[in-house]
């Protein structure tokens, strides 16, 4: 591992030298991830995009692209664009991405089972803001707001996301 890696556990992240407390997936780890067991997957991932709400935070990086009304993320195995943004209307099961609460307002993407997905291996797993202090996720990563912003500025190319 490289000191660029995030390196997840079951009690946070290393990354560039420091430690950040997180939250993973009410599911903990698996090495089996299916949709909706609410598990975090094991691997190494890579960062793939940068959302972000214009009317909530300033652009945190030349890369980050704009969250819009509309924008959902779709989560239904039967879908043809399942594990992919997609726009409202939108007839399948899917994700707001423009949310009332402040979890989505900076978003980092990974390519756990994108861009092609595999029906059913699980949609999105996102770096996010946290609901509350290590308060579970439905198998995203979940920070202090403070904490992503500061690991979103520091994000490169080479940036893998380790699950262990």
């Amino acid at each position: 591992m490289r000191s660029t890696d995030l390196v997840v556990g079951r009690w946070g992240v290393r990354f560039r030298g420091r430690h950040f407390p997180a939250a993973i997936g009410k599911g903990g780890l698996t090495r089996d991830k299916r949709e909706g067991d609410g598990a975090t997957p094991c691997g190494a991932h890579r960062i793939v995009g940068l959302l972000y709400r214009p009317d909530r935070v300033a652009r945190p990086t030349d890369w980050a692209v704009a969250i819009r009304p509309g924008d959902l993320w779709s989560d239904d195995p039967r879908d043809p664009d399942y594990n992919l943004m997609v726009r409202t209307p939108h007839r399948f099961s899917h994700e707001q991405l423009r949310r009332a609460d402040p979890l989505y307002d900076m978003v980092l993407l990974t390519d756990w089972n994108w861009p092609e997905g595999r029906r059913g291996r699980g949609s999105a797993i996102f770096l996010h803001a946290w609901r509350k202090p290590r308060h579970p996720t439905e198998g995203c990563i979940a920070f202090r707001p403070d904490h992503l912003a500061w690991i979103v500025r520091r994000i490169g190319y080479e940036t893998r996301v380790i699950i262990s």
